[in-house]
């Protein structure tokens, strides 16, 4: 059957859902085939979940059906055409739009601008009042709230994801494929995403080809489900069609498959590591946060007078919706953000977040993005893990660097945390985020540690690197090191956390046992339902 090369005209304008059916779908990269014979059908009006591990092909799929890249094999049809998907244009032309995992927002432009240049084609003068009310009207529609004036350098990861939404939103798509649409959101802003968009689907004016890492938004939103693995379709199906229980464990055995075992105790260890938390800790204070204040991007206070405390032993979840502060809070703790007023303590001593502090009191950080926060992407995998230590012993005697010491360290790094990389002479920036993730927690769990700041620690990741590190963040409370974790997945804080703190416009406002925690009373706070100052004990 002939490609269809000029797709506009042959699929009506605005006539709702598409119909999505890839047939033996095969693209590569040199030697490597990232997706083999992939068939899979999305009904029309339906939200369709495609499942699996990183580098199982489903970045790549998508790309092929949004015309960011071409298949070598195979065909994409269109409510039963074929169509040939040269480029994003054409995919545009089609009624398909998709948001990227990573952003793809112009950062000198507002919200507005933003919205507008996703349509591609605008006039030689835009009438913005016009405009304006229009953006306004649509917005409205949606359960999200933008500053139209505010640029994207200025917003939260969430607020930024949420406007990677709104442009495909924007423009009415027939088919609306979502690369993992909410690793930067609240359970709570997850399911008003989620809710919208199905809600759409459900309208019959959309489809909908969502990747997802986390089974509750499968089981909660999803009709259909394919899983790939390595490169291959290994499983297709109806959520209706099997409980809850069953479906959850199908489909981690067909992400998995030759590793599920050793993934499947990884993941159990969790809850028994959560059981060994103590009810109530006594244990010194070892991060001290007194009346903390930091100036925003644009300008204004961020951080009004913050305090908290965090125990030896114990793991104390921020949570909060996004920008609301937490992104402050942690440049703020670990130096890359002047601190205008207030006082932080590690171990009883003033803390500055210099680096001979954190020598000697033993603080480490994960950062979120790591890749843009924590390494230096043209230099090696070893020469990163070495960023911390590189002029102390082993690394460095008599002002000498030891290279061969570095690369040998940084193999038995690459072996224990199981990092996946062409050698430890690779650039980091190779690797998948993951894989950088792995590399950063083996330099920064290291040793002793009496202070680890964590933000957003598995954004993006997959299941088995997720379960991975919260096991090794565990480990780190069980040896009587103090976790401070900023996350804007609540499900992560109630799995790990012995306390949770809430964060609202600059300041903690209210406090609980992880134990006796109420999601709904947590997510009240989040969106700022209750008179917070009185309540932050």
């Amino acid at each position: 059957m002939a490609a269809d090369s000029t797709p506009i005209g042959a699929l009506p304008a605005g006539t709702g859902a598409l119909a999505l059916e890839t047939y033996l779908l095969t693209k590569r990269f040199g030697s490597f085939t990232a997706m083999d014979s992939v068939s899979m059908r999305v009904e029309p009006g339906t939200v369709h979940a495609l499942l699996g591990e990183n580098g199982a092909g489903k970045s790549t799929l998508v790309k092929c059906v949004a015309g960011f890249q071409r298949a070598e094999e195979g065909s994409i049809m269109l409510d039963g055409r074929e169509q040939a998907i040269a480029n994003p244009i054409v995919a545009r032309s089609l009624g398909i739009g998709m948001v990227y995992q990573h952003f793809t927002l112009a950062p000198g432009m507002t919200v507005a601008e933003n919205l507008l240049l996703a349509g591609g084609t605008l006039p030689a003068v835009i009438d913005w009042t016009a405009k304006r009310a229009e953006l306004k009207a649509f917005l409205a529609t949606t359960p999200f709230s933008l500053d139209l004036d505010a640029r994207p350098a200025e917003l939260a990861a969430g607020e930024k994801q949420k406007l990677e939404l709104l442009k495909q939103l924007y423009l009415k798509p027939r088919l609306l494929i979502l690369d993992e649409p909410t690793s930067v959101l609240t359970p709570q802003e997850a399911d008003e995403v989620l809710g919208h968009v199905r809600a759409f689907a459900q309208s019959g004016q959309c489809s909908v080809l969502i990747i997802t890492h986390k089974f509750r938004e499968v089981l909660a939103y999803a009709d259909g489900v394919t899983v790939l693995r390595r490169g291959k379709a290994v499983h297709h199906g109806r959520v209706a069609d099997a409980a809850p229980q069953e479906l959850t464990r199908t489909l981690a055995q067909a992400m998995m498959g030759e590793s599920s075992e050793k993934n499947s105790a990884l993941a159990q260890e969790l809850p028994a590591q959560r059981a060994t938390q103590n009810a109530a800790n006594d244990g010194p204070i070892a991060l001290q946060v007194d009346d903390l204040k930091a100036q925003g991007d644009r300008g204004t206070l961020a951080l009004h007078g913050l305090s908290l405390a965090v125990r030896k032993g114990e793991v104390l979840g921020v949570a909060g919706v996004s920008g609301n502060g937490q992104r402050e809070l942690v440049e703020a703790l670990v130096g890359q953000r002047v601190r205008l007023g207030g006082r932080v303590q590690v171990m009883g001593e003033d803390y500055a977040a210099r680096r001979s502090d954190n020598h000697r009191l033993k603080v480490r950080s994960l950062p979120e993005e790591p890749l843009r926060n924590a390494c230096v992407g043209d230099l090696s995998v070893a020469e990163n893990m070495a960023l911390r230590d590189f002029d102390q012993p082993p690394l460095n005697l008599g002002g000498l660097l030891r290279f061969s010491t570095w690369r040998s360290r940084a193999r038995d790094w690459i072996k224990e945390y199981g990092v996946k990389t062409q050698g430890e002479g690779a650039p980091i920036r190779s690797l998948s985020g993951g894989n950088v993730q792995r590399a950063v927690l083996a330099r920064e769990l290291a040793g002793d540690i009496n202070v680890l700041i964590a933000a957003n620690p598995v954004f993006g990741l997959d299941f088995a690197a997720v379960a991975e590190i919260h096991s090794r963040i565990l480990g780190v409370r069980d040896r009587g090191g103090a976790v401070l974790l900023i996350s804007e997945d609540l499900d992560e804080l109630l799995e790990l956390a012995d306390r949770i703190v809430v964060m609202s416009e600059g300041r903690i406002v209210f406090e609980t046992p992880a134990a006796t925690a109420e999601r709904h009373v947590l997510g009240a706070h989040m969106g700022g339902g209750h008179d917070d100052h009185k309540e932050a004990a």
